[in-house]
């Protein structure tokens, strides 16, 4: 449920953005790093989560969606809410975090207003070892990095597949397709089809 928004920057505040989509203004809560490279009026594609509590819809929002994995893991540790995902994830950025996971490095993740350093060894304690920065190598394929790709990769999940099986296929149907990236229009049908059926042939 409202996975990802690509629209205008309508408006940067103090904490969040505003972002239009076909005339709908979502207010979008987001690390100052991300706010910070933003523009006014550009077109973004912001990966969001909704969280949902008996006092407030809050809808959070990045720019990878290596960060946004990361906010999830995040609150998996007990205690962990997402204000406080948020605000680490504002402190540190994804390899950062991960380095102060793996030395168990609780004064550079207490940094983060908000989480202290009891907090602090929960983290270390709780996803040692378990942080997925797949998205965060550097080694990007095509589905992470055109929005064609990407929106394959979406419909591929919708239909019950890991993102990480959807993007392999996504990136094989591409590079033995003889796709020109970024995907056309056009081809986005096409590549589903073709992903699809490679991934059935693998079961």
């Amino acid at each position: 449920m409202l996975a990802m928004l690509t629209g205008r920057v309508a408006a940067i505040e103090t904490g969040s953005a505003v972002i239009d989509v076909s005339g709908v203004g979502f207010e979008v809560r987001m690390p100052q790093s991300d706010l910070a490279s933003m523009r006014a009026e550009s077109t973004v594609t912001v990966y969001t989560a909704l969280s949902l509590t008996q006092d407030a819809l809050t809808l959070y929002g990045f720019l990878s969606r290596t960060s946004k994995s990361l906010f999830a893991q995040l609150q998996k540790v007990s205690g962990i809410g997402p204000r406080v995902a948020l605000s680490i994830l504002a402190t540190l950025n994804s390899d950062q975090l991960a380095q102060a996971v793996a030395d168990g490095d609780a004064a550079a993740l207490s940094r983060a207003p908000g989480l202290g350093k009891k907090g602090a060894q929960k983290i270390i304690l709780e996803l040692s070892g378990k942080l997925d920065l797949d998205a965060g190598t550097g080694k990007q394929g095509p589905a992470q990095t055109d929005d064609g790709a990407h929106q394959v990769v979406e419909g591929l999940i919708s239909l019950g597949w890991l993102q990480r099986d959807a993007e392999q296929a996504v990136e094989q149907t591409c590079s033995e397709g003889g796709y020109t990236l970024p995907l056309q229009p056009a081809d986005i049908p096409k590549v589903l089809k073709q992903a699809l059926t490679r991934l059935d042939r693998g079961r």
